[in-house]
């Protein structure tokens, strides 16, 4: 009796989809015809770890602008470098940074550079090309 239940709304919903699709089908037949568009856009894949609701996806963003909301990854501690000049950390203190820069997935390290921007944390100078090339090769790959 359930499957009959299921069947039903399974149908349902088949139907509401195809609807849907003929009549936004229709609405950018017309835009075609009165040259709004040059042609009828092809469906797009979307990253399944971007929401896609942003012209440029706040998960691969460097830019502070992007979000003003500050995540932390379990590097509270760095919050002591705030201010402090690229060039002007001892080689234990780089190590800090570069302990967190690896111990993040791929996909977190341009959130974490966004974060320490927000938090007015300058990278070390010698990381910089290492966490620059993690989030190249990410969107290469993305």
């Amino acid at each position: 009796m359930w499957y009959i239940v299921f069947l039903s709304g399974l149908l349902l919903l088949g139907v509401v989809a195809a609807i849907a699709g003929y009549f936004r089908h229709k609405k950018l037949e017309g835009m075609l015809e009165r040259g709004e568009i040059s042609e009828i856009p092809e469906p797009e894949l979307v990253d399944g770890e971007c929401c896609g609701q942003h012209e440029v996806c706040e998960r691969d963003s460097l830019l502070a602008a992007v979000s003003s909301q500050i995540e932390y990854y379990d590097d509270e501690d760095l919050d002591r470098f705030q201010g402090l000049q690229e060039e002007a950390y001892t080689d234990d203190e780089v190590n800090e940074f570069r302990e967190v820069l690896y111990t993040l997935r791929d996909v977190e390290v341009a959130g974490w550079l966004r974060s320490l921007q927000l938090r007015q944390i300058n990278l070390p100078q010698s990381l910089k090309d290492e966490a620059l090339l993690i989030v190249g090769e990410r969107r290469l790959h993305a």
